[in-house]
């Protein structure tokens, strides 16, 4: 009897990135025993050609975005990565080199994040590509970060740099210059801030990570702290070439306020905890930025330029709806 077609493709392309818990993909289901004394952190991201990445995206980038959104909300929780179930939904007729290109970007990740896959699906569709992750982690008992924390007082604090992955966008539908690809490549391959979130540990009261927008996603970070924030725009960190096109185009700032697919960290901490964040996001050799503080009051981000007057917002974040 031939094998069906399925399960010759995953024999193929994704039975290589197994672990030990998968089973080497033969059963329908992984058996896995999480590090002792700790807790499970699970998540889950969708992906779909057209509305989160482009229908022309290479194939070798799509399974590492998808992979790093994940490890992403690992980071913001300071979990670290354990393993992942994948269901992978493509349009009839898609070649197999597109698959192997897949494949061998989720396994260079593989590699560099130390993970495996533990099993998943692979489906047939008339629809466009159609891809879904979800992320087992691991945190030890209550140590987990949490959105609901913030308190008066507490400052507002990013890792790295915001508004790449919105330019990114931009520059790959020939809206903004990208003449060295950089932020092309920062909209295609976040960069998940796994040993930030760990270090974080005692020391940031909440956080999240920047996916949906800076100031939608600090709007988050209030509600479920129960107060305001002032964000100060002169003090959010933007990357050389960002920093470049706002000099050149100041009306773009808001918009990279409001811009999603940075992947970065939000969190409060308190104003003595400064020190300690430094040195440890020194030694995880990550950037991180003040930016504003909580406030007392209504569940509302205020934006404030460097002359201190409230800055228009830009259009509004990424909704899932």
């Amino acid at each position: 009897m031939p094998i069906p077609a399925e399960f010759s493709l995953i024999a193929k392309h994704f039975a290589p990135l197994a672990g030990p818990g998968a089973l080497g993909l033969l059963d329908d289901a992984a058996v896995l025993a999480p590090p002792p004394g700790r807790e499970l952190v699970l998540a889950a991201d969708a992906m779909v050609a057209g509305v989160h990445f482009l229908p022309d995206d290479p194939p070798e980038t799509l399974g590492r975005k998808l992979l790093r959104v994940n490890l992403s909300d690992l980071a913001a929780m300071g979990a670290a990565p354990l393993g992942y179930l994948m269901t992978v939904a493509l349009p009839r007729g898609t070649p197999d080199s597109w698959l192997a290109g897949f494949a061998a970007g989720l396994a260079e990740d593989q590699r560099e994040f130390g993970i495996h896959v533990l099993g998943g699906d692979t489906v047939s569709i008339p629809g466009p590509v159609t891809l879904s992750l979800t992320i087992l982690g691991h945190v030890a008992p209550g140590a987990a970060l949490r959105r609901a924390g913030a308190r008066v007082g507490d400052e507002v604090w990013v890792s790295g740099s915001i508004g790449d992955g919105m330019l990114g966008l931009a520059a790959l539908r020939g809206e903004v210059p990208d003449a060295e690809g950089y932020l092309a490549s920062r909209y295609r391959l976040p960069r998940p801030r796994l040993a930030l979130g760990q270090a974080l540990a005692g020391l940031a009261h909440a956080a999240m990570d920047v996916s949906d927008g800076l100031v939608q996603d600090l709007g988050h970070l209030c509600r479920a702290g129960g107060c305001g924030a002032v964000l100060r725009a002169g003090d959010v960190p933007l990357s050389p070439d960002a920093a470049a096109l706002v000099t050149a185009q100041p009306g773009l700032l808001p918009r990279l306020l409001s811009g999603g697919d940075d992947y970065e960290l939000l969190f409060a901490a308190a104003p003595g905890a400064a020190p300690a964040i430094q040195a440890a996001a020194s030694a995880c050799g990550v950037a991180v930025s003040r930016i504003g503080h909580f406030v007392a009051g209504e569940a509302l981000v205020t934006v404030l330029d460097e002359a201190g007057a409230e800055l228009p917002p830009g259009t509004g974040g990424w909704s899932h709806f």
